[in-house]
């Protein structure tokens, strides 16, 4: 491989202002939101007692674990040394970096009263996951700001390779960690699996990966750099290979339930007559996220076609975000297994929601703020390469 020479994008032209301007226009949208559910109360949202994590939640979750996936670029090259993907590292790093900071802003603003974030730094217990993750994210965030560091400072590239490999275990047992806060859940008959967490993992290589895609094509282009066609070969069969199993862990998943009994009323509220949650089961999760994109990285080689697939990838991984988070509370909880309860409160009924103006508002925002991190960051440091081009890089 050709020496590479890393620099910051330009940052001067009309359509970079214009972008950030929107991006904070979204940002300050979000802060909005939340500025009012914290003083109006949660009651103007689409959320109850029985829906307590709406639509905000969703995106978190998903920013949270798309961040996790995004460093898998930096990891194949490090930890698996495979050369061509070590131009791309930085901007593997620095994304898993800003998703996860966006992620993490909705997660702490839709909880209400964010000040008492630090009663959660300072007292845990160690016997609820939410703990673990504190220690998980601020991790990450460590881990990942010295692996970057590494990559930057010439005389620290000799430890790339160790950094990498521990961020590589980290992002695992972080994304293990998302999963089981739905997997340990044994209230909750649409959670309470073993399955989610291995579902979370390939979840995360999916989006992440689809987002990091989106992301390199957008910045080459509107920067004029050389994106040459090997690069882009070799993440559009990552990205199949990622999709597939996504659809396969889901199979799983719904299969394993169907065996068991107590299931069935679960998994055809899912499947057949959930109403909304059936048809973005189908719709969103499986056809749109997941058929979707593997006819278009499998059936042409074209760059749109590249895009559009990691583009309904994302689409298709929010509708099964959504799903799992806002259909799992939407399912009729079962109080007392094994035994037959009536009282006046809704028994047996499916709760609903509707998200409101608020919660979309902070959702987006949360999806901004990591896009308007990620492009300062590339204007302050030397994130890309001057050119990816076919002939400049090795196999």
């Amino acid at each position: 491989m050709a020496s590479l020479h890393y620099r910051e994008i330009d940052g001067r032209s009309g359509a970079y202002a214009a972008l950030l301007a929107a991006l904070g226009a979204l940002v300050l949208a979000g802060l909005a939101a939340a500025w009012t559910m914290e003083h109006q109360g949660h009651h103007i949202t689409g959320m109850t007692n029985r829906i307590v994590w709406g639509l905000p939640h969703v995106f978190a979750v998903f920013l949270i674990v798309a961040a996790s996936g995004a460093l898998n670029v930096a990891s194949i090259a490090s930890v698996f040394g495979r050369e061509l993907y070590k131009p791309l590292a930085r901007l593997s790093g620095l994304l898993a970096v800003t998703l996860l900071a966006g992620g993490l802003a909705v997660l702490v603003l839709d909880l209400g009263r964010p000040e008492r974030l630090i009663v959660a730094m300072t007292h845990y217990n160690f016997k609820s996951i939410f703990a673990w993750n504190i220690f998980l994210y601020t991790g990450f965030f460590a881990l990942v700001a010295v692996y970057l560091w590494t990559m930057f400072e010439r005389r620290m590239n000799r430890h790339s390779a160790r950094l990498g490999l521990a961020a590589f275990v980290w992002r695992l047992v972080l994304t293990t960690g998302t999963g089981s806060i739905f997997g340990f859940l044994v209230a909750r008959e649409a959670y309470d699996s073993a399955l989610l967490a291995p579902l979370f993992i390939v979840m995360s290589f999916s989006f992440g990966l689809a987002i990091f895609v989106l992301v390199l094509m957008a910045a080459c282009r509107w920067t004029g750099r050389p994106l040459g066609d090997a690069v882009l070969e070799r993440l559009r069969k990552l990205l199949g290979v990622f999709a597939a199993a996504v659809l396969y862990f889901v199979a799983v998943y719904h299969l394993t339930s169907l065996y068991m009994t107590r299931q069935h009323e679960v998994e055809r509220f899912f499947l057949w007559d959930g109403g909304i949650y059936t048809a973005l089961f189908w719709l969103g999760q499986v056809l749109i996220g997941g058929i979707v994109p593997l006819a278009l990285l499998f059936g042409t080689a074209s760059r749109r076609a590249l895009a559009a697939a990691a583009l309904a990838v994302i689409l298709g991984g929010i509708a099964q975000v959504y799903v799992l988070i806002i259909g799992g509370q939407a399912y009729p909880q079962l109080m007392f297994p094994g035994k037959d309860v009536s009282s006046s409160f809704f028994d047996g009924v499916v709760a609903s929601y509707a998200p409101s103006l608020p919660e979309a508002a902070l959702a987006v925002g949360g999806v901004a703020l990591a896009l308007v991190l990620t492009a300062l960051a590339l204007k302050v440091l030397p994130f890309l390469p001057r050119s990816l081009a076919d002939g400049e890089l090795a196999a």
